[in-house]
């Protein structure tokens, strides 16, 4: 057994090729994904793992695919070994897995999806001198196809609850397939798992894009479900770094760049894992901040003052702008264009509280836009204005052809 840590590095959530209300994100990931392969470099690390949802979508633009095999090609030419990659539920398996034969030959593993035989799924990964120097349970994104199957009479808690028990059941048995390969080898290599997945108690942040995996309340996964024989488990999913259930070996690593305006004060961070007689140790690497977010809430004294105070930065400045005060105004995105007027702050989104509550009329006091879908605006809005029902078919066309058109053109750009 060596005497030598091995250095793991993880990360998850990448979601390249996501926009932030319109606005193209491609430099803030190049220069993360550079970043990171400094940190290969500097932190002499052994093993990447990618913890799923590496592309926003399951159609990943030209550009967002063009910035991840150049980055696996540069990973390939570093001191890195190995590197394991598993889809989460933005991804698309198939899509992920195409290349998966020629990526094999430079050391970078991809599971899109759990295969028949659940030993195709632990791999064994050996050191320049041809010894086993760790064993990784490469669990994806498991979706309710890949592992239940629906009976007759079943109700919702139940099927549930049989979802529930097959990701244990899952777990249990690429583990012990796990550990029957460790005790074939001399070097007894260390054992550690992957997955994409709700845990109970996970913490997220409003707008952060993090979605439910499974319909229903049961679809939380407690940390009973990861065997004690994983030394470290590598999760995706959630945007927050965080341990689950307080234990600091089973970790999400976080979203390495902010998703939403939510996200803008919390600090990202990688987890570099250290491994040594089957002991992890693990510390964050702090992510620098490509793109300064900033949410600004308040009346408009507040906002103009805070503008005022991030005109002078000479760096690109992205701003939410939420008014609540109890002034109705009318023309609040002309004030605050003419307030940032040729400066680098951008203003990408404007929530004028007081009119949305004119003109939405909400019927529960609670509701707030980010609760409802651009359908239901829609349609608040045609009623807002009085539109007579025999124009709202052809309108309600138009507008599904306009909303389509926007998401292709996202997803398609380059």
């Amino acid at each position: 057994m060596s005497s030598t840590p091995l250095t793991i590095l993880h990360t998850s959530d990448w979601h390249l090729g996501r926009s932030l209300y319109g606005k193209k994100r491609y430099q803030e990931f190049e220069d993360f994904l550079n970043w990171m392969l400094t940190q290969l470099h500097e932190q002499q690390v052994d093993v990447l793992l990618i913890a799923g949802d590496v592309f926003d979508t399951t159609t990943p633009s030209n550009k967002a695919q063009e910035l991840y095999y150049h980055f696996l090609q540069q990973v390939a030419q570093s001191p890195c070994r190995h590197v394991v990659i598993i889809a989460g539920n933005h991804d698309s398996p198939s899509f992920l897995e195409a290349p998966k034969t020629l990526l094999r030959a430079l050391q970078i593993h991809v599971v899109g999806s759990p295969s028949a035989n659940i030993e195709d799924d632990v791999l064994v990964l050996y050191d320049a001198h041809k010894q086993a120097e760790l064993i990784v349970c490469a669990v994806p994104y498991l979706r309710d196809k890949d592992i239940r199957t629906t009976q007759a009479g079943e109700s919702p808690e139940e099927k549930n609850q049989h979802l529930l028990q097959n990701i244990h059941a899952h777990y249990h048995a690429i583990a012990e397939r796990a550990e029957q390969l460790q005790a074939q080898h001399a070097s007894h290599p260390p054992i550690i798992a992957t997955g994409h997945l709700f845990a109970t108690g996970g913490q997220t942040i409003d707008g952060d894009g993090v979605r439910e995996l499974y319909v229903g309340s049961l679809n939380r996964v407690p940390a009973a479900a990861f065997s004690p024989a994983f030394s470290y488990v590598a999760l995706g999913h959630l945007h927050v770094p965080q341990m689950v259930d307080q234990n600091p070996n089973i970790r999400y690593s976080g979203s390495p760049l902010p998703m939403g305006f939510g996200e803008a004060r919390q600090q990202k961070s990688l987890c570099i894992v250290q491994l040594l007689a089957g002991q992890a140790t693990v510390s964050l690497l702090p992510i620098p901040v490509f793109q300064k977010l900033v949410s600004i809430r308040g009346d408009w004294p507040h906002i103009h003052n805070a503008l005022q105070q991030l005109t002078p930065s000479e760096l690109p400045v992205w701003v939410e702008v939420i008014y609540d005060g109890d002034e109705l105004i009318s023309n609040l995105r002309e004030r605050i264009d003419h307030t940032i007027e040729g400066s680098a702050v951008d203003v990408l989104r404007v929530q004028n509280q007081r009119v949305i509550e004119r003109l939405l009329q909400r019927t529960h006091q609670t509701e707030t836009l980010e609760e409802m879908s651009v359908t239901e605006v829609f349609e608040r809005c045609l009623t807002a204005h009085e539109i007579p029902e025999e124009q709202r078919p052809l309108l309600r066309e138009h507008y599904q052809h306009i909303v389509q058109s926007l998401e292709e053109n996202d997803n398609h750009s380059a």
